[in-house]
């Protein structure tokens, strides 16, 4: 389980995100990147029971770092206020389909799914939607994915169909999608439950037959 001072050391650095203050209590930090890792493990074990393409993944493989890359933003903040992983075949820094663990003082979330992914397998993802229609409809359609992620996010798409499919394809919101996530939010009190790896992982099961869609798709 997560344990709450790590949520309280997002909530200070949230107050405090300096290079002063974060070298002051970097003890802080090293207790809640190791409280993550640990429960981290805990996932990729859980996950690894009914996709195996995740065993053999080590924490650090998955985990994001804190320090943030300030060169193109304009909050120069150096550090992220969340704790984040990417659990997925080829870990993080894998382009294809997965599972997400976000912590953070304002938003918990659990996410799946292909992320802005580069053009030619995003054109994939959408021929192999506008092709078999059916089976995509079936897989955000059914009880368990309803259950738990309702839709797929739909705030990054184009405002018209993309270039070579029709504007009239019974699917297009699908296809004017660049990033194909769904998400569930879980409140901090979940969070810091002891189940909470095993919530998380039979959410991420039900979502699973998304991410083979998306990964045969790509071929990955």
């Amino acid at each position: 389980m997560l344990h709450k001072s790590t949520l309280d050391f997002l909530k200070k650095l949230k107050k405090n995100n300096n290079r002063d203050w974060f070298n002051a209590n970097k003890k802080l930090y090293e207790d809640a990147k190791y409280d993550f890792e640990v429960f981290l493990f805990e996932m990729i074990q859980a996950i690894a029971e009914f996709d195996e393409d995740v065993s053999g993944l080590e924490p650090k493989d998955c985990m994001f770092r804190i320090y943030k890359d300030v060169r193109f933003s304009k909050d120069k903040s150096p550090y992220k206020t969340n704790l984040g992983a990417s659990i997925n075949k080829g870990g993080r820094k894998a382009p294809n389909a997965g599972y997400y663990v976000h912590i953070s003082p304002s938003e918990c979330f659990l996410a799946s799914g292909l992320y802005m992914p580069m053009p030619d397998k995003l054109l994939a993802v959408r021929e192999k939607i506008a092709g078999n229609p059916e089976k995509f409809k079936k897989i955000i359609g059914s009880a368990d994915f309803k259950k738990y992620f309702k839709k797929l996010w739909m705030e990054d798409s184009l405002k018209t169909a993309p270039k070579g499919f029709p504007k009239d394809h019974p699917l297009l919101e699908y296809l004017k999608l660049k990033s194909f996530i769904a998400d569930h939010p879980v409140k901090e009190e979940r969070v810091l439950t002891k189940n909470y790896v095993q919530y998380s992982s039979k959410i991420f099961k039900a979502v699973k037959p998304l991410n083979d869609y998306l990964n045969d798709a790509i071929g990955a």
